[in-house]
């Protein structure tokens, strides 16, 4: 892993961002890990690092705008379009039953391409919910950006509705530098690796 992923995988953990334990996640699932990159909206250096390092995927992708997964994502696809000047749409987590009642917020054309930010995949459920409403609103969405994938399942699932997805790292990336830099035991290291590989074989 090149060293400014290290920096960003140890800035992550020093803010809190990943922790250890025993968490419930949306899916009722219990797990070992939490990864809480909500917590990066308040350190903006760690927000333009994130960005940074999401470019470089961003720029190789044909697309015209680009939308943030909502809440976490928003910071990141709000920096990368101010940063590198390109067009961003909202989607609208809640639908509004006043005013225009649009699911997509912003300046865009039926048949333009719409990239996805994501911080975290697991199932890759809200990307494909977010890649609905732009749909419904003409927009195409070919691929979809992530910091971290959980490596369950959800980049089959986008695969198979037509969606390629690009992450900076692994959940086992993200483990190997935490174990290496000794922030966390080994009995945790293998915990977590366990239950990630217990995963795939379900």
């Amino acid at each position: 892993m090149p060293p400014e992923m290290k920096k960003l995988v140890l800035d992550l953990f020093s803010i809190e961002a990943v922790k250890f334990g025993s968490f419930t996640l949306k899916r009722g699932m219990t797990s070992p890990i939490y990864l809480d990159l909500r917590m990066i909206v308040s350190y903006p250096a760690i927000v333009k690092a994130i960005s940074s390092a999401l470019w470089p995927f961003a720029k190789q992708l044909s697309c015209d705008l680009i939308c943030g997964v909502p809440y976490t994502a928003l910071p990141l696809a709000t920096a990368i379009s101010l940063e590198r000047n390109i067009p961003m749409v909202l989607r609208r987590k809640e639908m509004k039953d006043y005013g225009t009642k649009k699911q997509v917020e912003g300046a865009f054309q039926k048949g333009q391409t719409c990239l996805i930010i994501e911080d975290v995949i697991t199932s890759g459920t809200s990307i494909l919910e977010t890649a609905g409403s732009l749909k419904t609103e003409g927009l195409n969405v070919e691929d979809a950006v992530v910091v971290i994938d959980r490596e369950q399942g959800g980049q089959k699932r986008l695969k198979e509705n037509g969606i390629q997805l690009h992450s900076l790292m692994s959940i086992f990336d993200l483990l190997k530098v935490l174990f290496h830099e000794k922030k966390i035991s080994e009995d945790v290291f293998r915990t977590v690796n366990a239950f990630f590989s217990q995963i795939w074989t379900l």
